[in-house]
């Protein structure tokens, strides 16, 4: 047998010993994030409009939601959204659902039109492409609200949405949001949305912060 054949011989068998190739499988679709969130504002609108969902709009007199950065120096530097607007759902079955949209236009910086003016332009909150930030809440008990704990949801901001978490405070009353103010807050990673003026001179971390009261609800 001449070396050519001897190699040939060899190879053949090499190949009938390798394992037949597995049938090609389809993967499971991936659902975006971003297609997530849209899912639920949109599942959050279709349950504001069911049969036994009470529906309630903030108190403009006892609510306030605000944010904070730090300088790269250690200085805080805080804001408000004097403008907003929102609603909380109590689902028949016990449940709560909050949404918030705040207007990044009107946004305060300690009463500094220039340093509000830097908030609002497209190095940071670009509030002329992107003029709301907006959350909704997954449904929650309402042991969250009396106890305090973990909000989780969706945040839509600067164009980006993302799953994010924000701590509520133990109430201060039987019935937080009612009775008295609920508050609530959360530290998101502006970087994580596209966010990156400034970086020299303001940390990452933005930080949210929510003082609420509610009104009742429409008869």
């Amino acid at each position: 047998m001449t070396p050519a054949r001897f190699r040939d011989k060899w190879c053949l068998l090499l190949l009938l010993t390798l394992p037949l190739a597995a049938p090609a499988q389809h993967a499971a679709p991936v659902v975006s994030v971003q297609a997530a969130a849209d899912q639920a504002f949109r599942a959050f609108a279709d349950r504001s409009r069911q049969s036994g969902v009470r529906v309630y709009a903030f108190d403009a007199a006892h609510t306030r939601f605000g944010f904070e950065l730090r300088t790269r120096w250690g200085q805080r530097v805080q804001g408000q959204f004097p403008v907003y607007d929102g609603t909380v759902l109590f689902l028949p079955d016990g449940r709560r659902q909050v949404r918030i949209r705040l207007a990044a236009g009107s946004i305060d910086v300690a009463g500094s039109e220039r340093y509000a003016a830097m908030a609002r332009s497209d190095a940071f909150f670009d509030a002329e492409h992107h003029p709301d930030i907006e959350f909704v809440s997954e449904p929650h008990d309402d042991v969250l609200t009396r106890r305090g704990g973990l909000l989780q949801g969706y945040l839509r901001m600067h164009g980006v949405s993302r799953p994010e978490t924000f701590v509520v405070a133990p109430a201060r009353c039987d019935r937080a949001g009612e009775d008295c103010d609920a508050f609530a807050s959360g530290s998101v990673a502006r970087s994580d949305y596209g966010i990156a003026g400034m970086r020299l001179v303001l940390s990452d971390r933005v930080r949210f912060t929510m003082q609420v009261r509610l009104r009742d609800p429409a008869p």
